[in-house]
């Protein structure tokens, strides 16, 4: 976590937050809260271009490439949201398009457009902490987990982060008994989470890399999703992002997961 450390005091120098801050004393509802808005509210909505390096445990490795789109609905911090994905390489899942409703207060709906069989598919709730696209991440990383389906306790506080250990409560709904967060006390970037299974064991672990100020905004430019129990591991990296853009919320609907905004996405 070294050089990730130096990155974000950089950045928390550049954006003007007061080291007093970190010492204030705050609650774990807070830092949750604050955590999950810096990593998936940044802004009123926001464009991204993403490359996926999806590796086996035998190092061969495949390309995903993807455009996404999000807005806030009602420019809430941890309210609901729409993003919409559209995939352009490899060429076997070029067209392929992911649009998601964030619903807090319910299951989130979840479609998949499969251009080759043209079809839309709709992605059940009980599939979000399922494999997105063959990628180690899942679906509910790519959307963010809202803090209210787990309960949270501030297991130690350092000199750079805030230690949130986090139980589901619905043990039923996750595959995960517990997972731990490493959240930078300025920057509130959630720089690692690990998660634990039945046996008290870490089988899987996500790792900030890089940040990066885009708009004002810290944000994880680079990230990985590592696979103990397979020895696979996927690197997420995102180009050209921006905030606050000129972003109808009319596109997020189902009808253009077949024809999909691509002046918007940046895509011909």
């Amino acid at each position: 976590m070294n050089a990730l450390t130096k990155i974000l005091i950089a950045g928390a120098a550049i954006l003007g937050v007061p080291t007093a801050a970190a010492a204030q004393e705050i609650d774990v509802e807070t830092i949750v809260h604050n955590a999950s808005a810096q990593a998936y509210y940044q802004g009123e909505n926001g464009r991204a271009r993403a490359r996926m390096t999806i590796v086996d445990s035998q190092d061969r490795d495949r390309i995903r490439e993807f455009t996404i789109l999000r807005t806030d609905v009602g420019n809430e911090d941890n309210g609901d949201q729409k993003f919409f994905v559209l995939f352009s390489r490899p060429a076997d899942v070029n067209g392929t398009s992911f649009l998601v409703w964030k619903n807090t207060q319910s299951d989130d709906d979840r479609w998949l457009y499969l251009p080759a069989l043209d079809l839309v598919r709709r992605i059940a709730a009980s599939d979000e902490r399922t494999s997105f696209v063959g990628s180690h991440f899942f679906y509910e990383d790519i959307s963010g987990r809202s803090p209210v389906e787990d309960d949270h306790e501030l297991v130690e506080t350092t000199d750079l982060y805030f230690v949130v250990e986090s139980r589901p409560r619905d043990p039923g709904a996750a595959e995960f008994v517990r997972y731990r967060s490493y959240i930078h006390r300025e920057s509130f970037v959630p720089v690692r989470i690990d998660y634990y299974d039945a046996d008290d064991t870490v089988y899987r672990s996500y790792n900030a890399l890089e940040v990066e100020t885009h708009d004002g905004y810290p944000t994880v430019i680079a990230s990985e999703i590592v696979d103990s129990r397979t020895g696979g591991r996927t690197l997420l990296r995102f180009e050209d992002v921006s905030y606050d853009i000129d972003l109808p919320e009319g596109v997020f609907q189902e009808r253009y997961l077949r024809n999909p905004p691509r002046a918007l996405l940046g895509q011909q």
